[in-house]
């Protein structure tokens, strides 16, 4: 399965078979989820391995402030900064 990550205003974003959610704790310690956006995550899309040293592997959000728009393998969500469109291809 694929997915892809693209903010709103103006289109940049990633593709690729990883969606991986992050979170960090008090502790300094780092929660990670396989998944679709949730509150209170970042959200990483791309892949989770080196594609080339020209384009970037990855593209990750601040955290999820508020849920959008979901449906089946859809989701807008709104980050401190954006709002982005993840999809699962």
């Amino acid at each position: 399965m694929g997915y892809s990550l693209e903010r709103v205003s103006d289109g940049a974003g990633d593709a690729g078979p990883m969606s991986l959610l992050l979170k960090m704790k008090s502790d300094g310690t780092v929660v990670t989820e396989d998944g679709k956006p949730k509150v209170g995550f970042h959200v990483r899309v791309g892949a989770p391995y080196t594609r080339s040293y020209e384009a970037r592997d990855y593209w990750t959000t601040t955290v999820v402030q508020e849920i959008l728009e979901e449906a089946e393998g859809y989701v807008k969500f709104r980050t401190r900064n954006s709002v982005y469109v993840w999809r699962a291809r």
